[in-house]
C-alpha cells in the first residue's frame, strides 16, 4: 500500500513542475487539461457545443463554402514508437525496468502495434469525426440541403486521408438527404487548389528561430529515477534521456489517435511536455500564419486559392444551383486561408516572443480542422455571410459586421486580404 501511494505521489509530483519561463497560464492549464493538445496539428477534433447567433430578421442560410482537412490520420512513420519501444524493451531484457517503466513499455507497444504499417492513412476515428462534422452541418442548417438545389460541388486532394475524409463526409451527408447530388473532382488540378505550403526559404527561416527551443534544458532526472530500477544503467542503455523523452511524447500524442485508453503522458513532467508543444506552436505559426516577421512571404502564396474560394461562392450566388462546395485538403493551405482573411483568433498577427502568451495552435489547426462559409440571403436579395473556424461563429478584422458575426458579402468580396488589417 505504501509503495502504491508513494509511486502516485511521485507520478503527481512528475507533473507539479515551476512552470516554464514564458508559458501562458492559460496554456499551461489547457495541457494540463488534455495534455494531448501538445501534438498541435496532430491533435484529434474536439466536438464542442454548437452556438448560433440569431441571423438578421429575414434572412435565411441557402449557401456553404467549406474547407476541410483530413480527419485523424497516422504518424507517416513509426520511427518515433521504435525508438522507445526498442531501447525499453534493451532495458527490460537487463531487469532493470520499474513497474512504471513496463507500463510504459507496453503502453507504447500498444500504439506501435496500432500504428502497424499505414504511413499517414487516415484512422478509424479519422473517420468518424468526418461523418460527425456532416451531421453536425445537415442538423444546423438542413434548409441548405432540404430546400435547396441539391447540387454539391466536391473537390479532394488525391492524397488517401483526404479521399477517405470525403467519402465519409458525403456519405453522411446523403444518409441524411438522399436526394444530393454530387459533382467530385479529385486529379491533378484539384491538388494544385488544395495544396499549398511556404517556401522553402521561408520554412529555413522560421526553423532557425525555433531551433534553439529543442535546446532548452528539461528535467532528465525523474524519469530515469521513476522507470529504472537502476538509473545509471538505464540511461547508458537508452542514450539521451532528453530525446528518449520527446519520442516518449511523440508516441504519446498519437495514442488517442488510435483509440487507445492509454496515458502515456502520465510518465512525463509538465515542462518536457510544455517545450514539446511549444516548438511545433511556434513553427506552425511561423510557416502558415500572419506573423510579424514572415506574413508577407506567407500570405501572397494563398492569394490565388482566397479568391477562388470567393469566385466559386460568386457563381453558386449568381446561378442560384449550388447547395454547397465542399474542399478536403490539408492543415498547411487551410491555416494560410484563415490568416489571410483575417479571421480573429487564427489570423491574429504577433511576433515569435508574443506567440507562447497569445496563440494556442490546437485551437485551430487540430486535425479535421475546418472552415465554413455560411451564406444567407433575404427576399430583396441582399447576401451575408458568417464565418465558422472549427465550427465556432469567428470576426474578421477591421470589417465591420451588419450585425452579430454576420458580414455583408459584398464588402468582404472587396477586403478579402483580411491580413493586411490584422
Amino acid at each position: 500500500m505504501l509503495a502504491a501511494l508513494l509511486g502516485a505521489a511521485m507520478l503527481s509530483y512528475a507533473r507539479e513542475v515551476p512552470a516554464p519561463s514564458g508559458a501562458s497560464p492559460r496554456v499551461l492549464a489547457l495541457l494540463k487539461e488534455d495534455p494531448d493538445r501538445c501534438g498541435v496539428n496532430l491533435h484529434v477534433y474536439e466536438f464542442d457545443p454548437i452556438l448560433d447567433t440569431p441571423a438578421p430578421k429575414g434572412y435565411k442560410p441557402f449557401y456553404i463554402s467549406h474547407y476541410g482537412r483530413h480527419g485523424t490520420r497516422a504518424d507517416e512513420s513509426g520511427d518515433a514508437y521504435v525508438y522507445v519501444v526498442e531501447r525499453l524493451e534493451k532495458a527490460d531484457s537487463l531487469g532493470i525496468l520499474t513497474e512504471e517503466g513496463k507500463s510504459l513499455l507496453a503502453e507504447c507497444r500498444a500504439v506501435l502495434d496500432a500504428y502497424g504499417d499505414r504511413k499517414g492513412r487516415l484512422t478509424p476515428r479519422g473517420e468518424r469525426e468526418h461523418r460527425m462534422l456532416a451531421d453536425r452541418m445537415y442538423s444546423r442548417f438542413p434548409g441548405v440541403f432540404k430546400k435547396g438545389p441539391g447540387n454539391i460541388r466536391v473537390q479532394s486532394s488525391v492524397v488517401p486521408r483526404c479521399l477517405v475524409s470525403m467519402a465519409s463526409f458525403i456519405s453522411e451527408l446523403s444518409a441524411r438527404c438522399p436526394s444530393l447530388k454530387y459533382s467530385i473532382i479529385s486529379d491533378n488540378q484539384a491538388q494544385k487548389f488544395l495544396t499549398n505550403n511556404c517556401s522553402g526559404e521561408h520554412k529555413q527561416k522560421a526553423r532557425k528561430l525555433v531551433r534553439p527551443l529543442s535546446r532548452l534544458e528539461v528535467d532528465t532526472l525523474q524519469l530515469p529515477a521513476r522507470i529504472f530500477t537502476d538509473p545509471e544503467l538505464g540511461r547508458q542503455v537508452v542514450g539521451s534521456i532528453a530525446r528518449l523523452q520527446r519520442r516518449i511524447c511523440n508516441t504519446a500524442v498519437m495514442a488517442k489517435n488510435f483509440d487507445l485508453d492509454v496515458d502515456i503522458f502520465r510518465h512525463l513532467n509538465a515542462d518536457v511536455i510544455y517545450r514539446y508543444f511549444d516548438a511545433s506552436n511556434r513553427n506552425i505559426y511561423l510557416t502558415q500564419c500572419n506573423s510579424v516577421e514572415f506574413g508577407e512571404l506567407r500570405m501572397p502564396r494563398i492569394a490565388h486559392i482566397v479568391e477562388a474560394i470567393a469566385h466559386q461562392a460568386d457563381e453558386a450566388i449568381a446561378s442560384g444551383q449550388v447547395a454547397a462546395d465542399l474542399r478536403f485538403g490539408h492543415d498547411w493551405p487551410y491555416m494560410a486561408i484563415v490568416s489571410y482573411l483575417g479571421l480573429e483568433g487564427p489570423g491574429d498577427r504577433m511576433t515569435f516572443e508574443e506567440i507562447p502568451q497569445k496563440w494556442f495552435g490546437p485551437q485551430y489547426i487540430c486535425l479535421a480542422c475546418n472552415l465554413q462559409l455560411i451564406f444567407y440571403r433575404n427576399n430583396k436579395g441582399r447576401v451575408l455571410v458568417k464565418f465558422l473556424v472549427n465550427e465556432k461563429e469567428t470576426l474578421l478584422k477591421g470589417l465591420e459586421p451588419v450585425q452579430g458575426p454576420y458580414y455583408d458579402w459584398a464588402v468582404v468580396r472587396e477586403n478579402l486580404d483580411g491580413w493586411r488589417r490584422a
